[in-house]
């Protein structure tokens, strides 16, 4: 394909589905007008000996700076001419061009090759009728018994304790000091909450914490073994001084209408029972609708043909790597095969985010499917009262222009799963 005008000629070759070669040839006046408007700038900028600033001869100026120019000339022409021609053509590039094969001699013309990467065009594959399973999970007594323990936790007190000694499962504030028998050096004193009889605690200090009342103290000893996990422990023999200063008892409030009251417009704790049940189940039919759409989204987009641009993928492979290397455990030891390993699995997942994206965007723009600015609205106000944030300052985040495109583009994909979802055969 070649286009040709009076100052610009430019001709695309297809390379594969989703690279195209750029030539184009910028006529020999227009490049002589930027290097004379380039050579003016360095003219009045430069300082040469025996001349004021701005006075120098273009002459000399041109002598001295050729390659300074020449290269400012082309770096701001290639980019303009490229871009002339992308928008003429109505190419949509993805990720930076390749400038190649750059050619020009004094006075003549500008040529050069460009390798741009592009969203692929390809054809649909059948994406309605779609067979799948309907995902369901009941919520049985034993769900709602669980959530009622959880809700009654949340609502535990911690009630001053006197009379008697620290018992495991009382949260005890103790003063804590150690010395090394050894060098005799004292260690940092500590004041800290612990929970007796915990097994993350030091079996020193459970097995002599135990029965010590508010106000009572305890000296003893502990050798740690050289291979102690605790290094500043391992090998060496310290004496503790322990003091109890308070102690507190959890103590749950019984399941009854009283509790139930205590939780917000109930009378009844066989209404908060039912309450729970209902939500639990919402959520599970939620969950089980996200997995159908999910078998159907994941079967349209197995039918499609379609490659994509290297650019692409490398940009989305690093974000989702990033994630995994994120979510990994604080201890976990990053070997170079586990790296490995990571970095195969980002890449399926990058390309399987591609594939859903561009498919999800044809169907909608294939079935007409549109995200209107009062939807964008109100899914921000949503959002505002999900996460408990003001809405003035959720719209003052999400109205900014790329956040804004985001969020309707997420909606948009939405739309269109559930759209599909309609359409589908659920079984």
């Amino acid at each position: 394909m070649i286009d040709q005008t009076e100052r610009l000629k430019s001709s695309v070759k297809e390379l594969n589905g989703t690279r195209k070669e750029i030539e184009a040839e910028l006529r020999a006046e227009d490049v002589a007008r930027e290097y004379e408007r380039t050579l003016d700038l360095y003219a009045g900028r430069v300082k040469l000996k025996g001349f004021r600033q701005g006075k120098a001869p273009k002459d000399i100026v041109k002598q001295m700076f050729a390659a300074d120019i020449q290269k400012s000339v082309l770096d701001e022409l290639i980019p303009e001419v490229l871009h002339e021609v992308l928008e003429s053509r109505r190419i949509h590039v993805v990720g930076s061009p390749r400038i190649d094969d750059i050619v020009h001699e004094p006075g003549g013309p500008l040529k050069f090759k460009a390798t741009v990467e592009v969203w692929p065009d390809f054809e649909l594959p059948s994406y309605k009728k779609i067979p799948a399973k309907k995902k369901t999970a009941v919520v049985g007594d034993e769900d709602v018994e669980r959530a009622l323990t959880e809700l009654r936790e949340k609502a535990a007190e911690y009630i001053p304790i006197e009379g008697r000694g620290a018992a495991d499962g009382d949260y005890v504030v103790i003063e804590l000091q150690g010395k090394d028998l050894k060098t005799k050096r004292l260690m940092p004193a500590e004041k800290v909450v612990v929970l007796a009889g915990h097994q993350a605690n030091d079996p020193a200090v459970n097995a002599n914490l135990a029965g010590l009342k508010p106000g009572e103290e305890k000296t003893f000893s502990q050798a740690y073994p050289a291979d102690h996990k605790a290094k500043k422990l391992a090998g060496k023999s310290i004496e503790y001084r322990l003091k109890v200063d308070t102690i507190k008892e959890r103590r749950l409030p019984e399941l009854n209408d009283d509790f139930a009251k205590t939780l917000g417009e109930f009378e009844t704790l066989a209404a908060v029972k039912d309450k729970i049940r209902q939500e639990m189940q919402g959520a599970r039919d939620q969950a089980g609708r996200r997995e159908t759409a999910d078998e159907i989204v994941r079967t349209v987009v197995e039918r499609a043909a379609l490659n994509l641009p290297v650019s692409a993928v490398e940009e989305e492979t690093e974000a989702v790597l990033k994630n995994m290397l994120s979510s990994l455990p604080a201890q976990q030891p990053l070997t170079k095969e586990l790296v490995e390993t990571l970095q195969g699995s980002a890449r399926k997942q990058a390309e399987a985010n591609l594939r859903r994206h561009l498919i999800l965007r044809k169907i909608a723009e294939t079935e007409a499917i549109r995200v209107g600015e009062e939807e964008v609205d109100q899914e921000i106000k949503a959002l505002a009262r999900a996460n408990n944030i003001p809405l003035a300052r959720a719209l003052e985040t999400f109205n900014q222009e790329e956040r804004r495109d985001n969020l309707k583009t997420s909606l948009l994909l939405r739309k269109t799963v559930d759209f599909l979802l309609e359409q589908a055969i659920i079984e």
